[in-house]
């Protein structure tokens, strides 16, 4: 159904319960929207067209006598037809970019602030897709810091910039650092580090590298900080469990976490961004990533600076949860990051 198949007085009861029950949580009856003076109708004319909404498939009841609840279609139906969607402010703006900012933090750093972020806005739970490594290496570094670390920058064709730290090994001369980074940037230039690593690590097992013993060491070390795969970012489990009202539910949400924890949906998810342009929401049992009916999903792609989509940022709340506010929240926070990654 569309929303242009509901005449205006069916529409504006729509509105109402739907806006009532993500207010409240609770089924919403006609004597409730006539109290709130939401509607110039009785409670009669408003019952009626509550049962008509029921028979079209836009609401239900969960009890006998009790009020409605908007179904899973009937939430599609209002946030593709009648969801007014919010814009940021420019506080608001300010602060998720300030969170965002990248001096003096790698990647996995960065998102893991932003993941943070957004869970703490949306009083939901977030998660960000750390986009994989696997685009061929530019150039490899190691810069010293202090007497047993070292920063390791690596730089991809696609230009996205990564750094870790390592420890070092007692006793590395003044020059090791930059063997190791002229070994590394030949060996690597044009492959990706999965590529590469196999073979590198047979030559310094080999002897074939021609590298002492401890700059092996740091390119060993350089190599296992980077791990070429994505990593699921999953922050504020605990949101989610605030509505849980049965025990039923408390199973879902713990399948749920255990889904996310075992980081087996990824490609899906990716799959999930990849497929709509911008924001996409699913609600309820549509959002079949986690087989989890109770929620809904908002999720944003981010891109490389080649405008190919490497990572995902998001949201996952009750099917109630505040649309309007979380969706330009989680659009503006994935073009944050797709910026920083240029």
């Amino acid at each position: 159904m569309k929303i242009q198949e509901l005449n205006e007085r069916s529409r504006e009861i729509f509105r109402n319960v739907v806006e009532t029950f993500m207010e409240t949580g609770e089924p919403v009856g006609s004597r409730t929207l006539s109290k709130l003076n939401k509607v110039e109708l009785s409670p009669a004319s408003i019952r009626n067209i509550m049962a008509d909404l029921t028979d079209a498939g836009l609401l239900y009841s969960p009890h006998v006598s009790a009020g409605r609840l908007p179904t899973q279609a009937g939430m599609q139906l209002f946030v593709d037809g009648l969801l007014e969607v919010g814009n940021l402010t420019e506080a608001e703006r300010a602060d998720i970019k300030a969170r965002c900012a990248v001096e003096g933090k790698n990647i996995d750093e960065v998102l893991n602030e932003a993941s943070t972020m957004l869970s703490g806005l949306s009083n939901c739970a977030s998660l960000v897709l750390a986009p994989k490594s696997d685009s061929p290496v530019k150039q490899i570094e190691f810069i010293r810091l202090g007497f047993d670390k070292a920063l390791v920058i690596i730089v991809t064709a696609d230009g996205l910039v990564e750094n870790r730290t390592i420890e070092l090994p007692a006793g590395l001369s003044v020059t090791a650092l930059q063997e190791a980074s002229n070994y590394l940037t030949h060996r690597l230039a044009g492959r990706t580090l999965l590529e590469a690593r196999s073979e590198i690590h047979q030559d310094i097992t080999s002897h074939q590298a021609q590298l002492d013993e401890l700059t092996a060491s740091v390119v060993e070390s350089g190599i296992a900080s980077w791990g070429g795969k994505e990593t699921l970012i999953v922050k504020g489990h605990a949101n989610l469990l605030q509505d849980v009202q049965a025990i039923e539910d408390l199973d879902k949400i713990k399948e749920l976490f255990d889904t996310l924890e075992a980081g087996r949906e990824r490609i899906k998810l990716l799959e999930l961004a990849e497929g709509g342009d911008g924001v996409r929401i699913f609600i309820g049992s549509e959002n079949n990533l986690f087989s989890l009916s109770g929620t809904s999903m908002i999720i944003s792609p981010y891109q490389n600076s080649r405008n190919q989509v490497v990572g995902v940022v998001g949201v996952i709340g009750p099917t109630r949860l505040n649309y309007a506010r979380i969706i330009p929240m989680v659009d503006y926070t994935a073009k944050i990051i797709g910026r920083l990654l240029d």
